[in-house]
């Protein structure tokens, strides 16, 4: 405690206030023994009518010996001012800690949340050289992992946009790269010469560098790459906690780069496995026409239990082979047992010509699989026989297929038969009709008759309807007949929920036209 009276002059200290002021002793000028923070605080306390002023108890801070001390006032009656001196080093400095602690958790989380958010390689790379500039470094290169020696690279400085480059280098060559791209701990600051960093590694417009880390980036199992960060000659070089500070950041780093990686491989993934799921697109084939469409019962969705595949005939003159199923079921599970079947049938097509035999051992594969699924399907060889197209038609469980005349009637083809994956011997009739030029065969799937909706919203769209929808058909060529009946049921549909729907149509095209002009181009086609 120091007591100094109006005109400035120290009256009084206590023995805590000599050690720390020895040169503070009774009738010196306060000015000649305090701080200059101190004196400025005891002029202005004393100035006229600052007494009064609600700032006048407000306590004074500044250093004194390398200390942190605050000095808080008592006014006495006689005017004189009592100036006691605490010392709030060690408080300041732990809220200083605090606050720097709580700043680096923001960034840390901030990392995250942005680099997580983002399943985008690149862009998870970029996000991390840039963020890299803002807290801990002049300049920051993100590496990853070598493909030979060929490095991808992206490159920021402080203040810029980061630069994609790819570098041909032996990334043992740099010391510590090569370890950190294989997931090694760092090697220590202290450790790097600055001036050995290659020409690559150093920005145009860095200068020299002062210090460099070298930190892994940790993925999920194997390396997601490495992060370089640079100071500038100038600047203070990292220390201890900064180099630990970077790998917390580089861990963060890198589970984004691991979780954008891990998602564009299996991105991939499933994009092959999907275009392999897919129903294939169709055309004509040995003179016949065929078409098929196919929508999934969830419009997020590009697969699921309903297929068709056409086989076309390997010797000419035989017949092509066309199969139509439904899957129990609906969604990614049905689409796997989907593409199960029609591989167990592809193995099968040297039996083509016997749609029983091809059923019965269809049945028996799937009765010795852990699947508790079962299916519907109907088989169609189709040939051309002259203008005609002959067809045999084969249902396994499935709605019956309707023929479509060319004078607009729709016949029910009689074939029937078992499920398929559900009793160990099943048998089906198999028929023989045949398609005069203009005439179709139609195969569907039930999600296309139960469909529900309509004027009420809970009408099944139904045999009969489809069946007169068809009878308008007559004549069409077979992708149009697709078209329609996929458009009828999407209006009847509406906005509701629906099963997987697939449909068919095979088609003997028409051998005449009538020309548009002059008997040389292409006009409609006549029977």
């Amino acid at each position: 405690m120091l007591i100094a009276d109006v005109q400035g002059i120290v009256a009084r200290c206590n023995d805590a206030a000599e050690a720390l002021l020895p040169a503070a002793t009774p009738g010196t000028p306060l000015a000649d023994v305090v701080p200059d923070w101190l004196r400025d605080a005891h002029v202005g306390l004393n100035s006229s009518g600052a007494r009064d002023a609600p700032e006048a108890g407000r306590a004074a801070a500044g250093d004194i010996d390398g200390r942190y001390f605050e000095a808080h006032p008592t006014v006495r009656d006689d005017g004189s001012v009592a100036w006691w001196l605490v010392d709030d080093t060690d408080h300041r400095l732990v809220r200083e800690a605090l606050r720097m602690e709580r700043e680096l958790s923001a960034f840390l989380a901030k990392a995250s949340s942005v680099l997580l958010s983002s399943l985008n390689l690149e862009r998870c790379m970029d996000v991390t050289a840039q963020m890299a500039t803002e807290s801990l470094a002049d300049a920051a290169l993100v590496i990853a992992p070598a493909r030979g020696h060929r490095l991808p690279v992206v490159t920021c400085l402080r203040g810029g946009t980061p630069e994609t480059a790819t570098v041909t280098v032996n990334p043992d060559a740099v010391p510590g790269l090569g370890e950190a791209l294989r997931g090694f701990p760092p090697v220590p600051s202290r450790w790097m010469d600055p001036g050995g960093a290659p020409a690559w590694m150093k920005p145009e417009g860095m200068g020299p560098i002062g210090s460099i880390v070298i930190t892994p980036l940790p993925g999920h199992g194997v390396p997601a790459g490495a992060l370089v960060l640079l100071r500038r000659a100038e600047a203070a070089a990292f220390s201890e906690e900064e180099e630990v500070f970077a790998r917390l950041f580089a861990a963060r780093a890198g589970a984004g780069m691991s979780a954008a990686r891990l998602y564009a491989e299996q991105s991939s993934i499933s994009e092959l496995l999907m275009r392999e799921l897919l129903p294939p697109a169709l055309h004509q084939i040995s003179g016949v026409d065929f078409a098929g469409g196919y929508r999934p019962s969830a419009d997020h969705e590009r697969i699921g239990g309903d297929f068709y595949d056409v086989h076309p005939a390997t010797v000419e003159g035989d017949a092509s082979l066309v199969l139509l199923g439904d899957v129990c079921g609906k969604g990614l599970e049905a689409a796997v047992l989907t593409g199960r079947i029609r591989n167990t049938l592809h193995a099968l097509l040297p039996f083509a010509d016997d749609h029983q035999r091809m059923l019965n051992l269809l049945n028996t594969s799937m009765l010795s699989s852990h699947h508790t699924r079962f299916a519907t399907m109907v088989l169609a060889s189709a040939v051309r026989r002259g203008s005609a197209v002959d067809l045999k038609l084969t249902s396994g469980g499935h709605p019956r297929p309707l023929i479509v005349r060319a004078d607009g009637t729709v016949e029910e083809a009689d074939t029937q038969g078992a499920l398929i994956g559900v009793i160990p011997a099943i048998a089906s009739t198999t028929i023989t009709t045949s398609l005069a030029p203009g005439e179709s065969c139609v195969l569907y799937t039930d999600g296309i008759t139960e469909a529900k909706g309509g004027p009420m919203g809970g009408d099944l769209f139904g045999e009969e309807r489809l069946k007169r929808a068809l009878s308008g058909c007559a004549g069409m060529p077979a992708e149009g007949i697709v078209e329609h009946v996929q458009m009828l049921a999407s209006q009847w549909l509406g906005d509701g929920s629906h099963d997987d729907m697939a449909v068919v149509v095979i088609s003997a095209p028409r051998t005449h036209h009538l020309s548009a002009v002059n008997g040389h181009t292409r006009g409609r086609y006549t029977a």
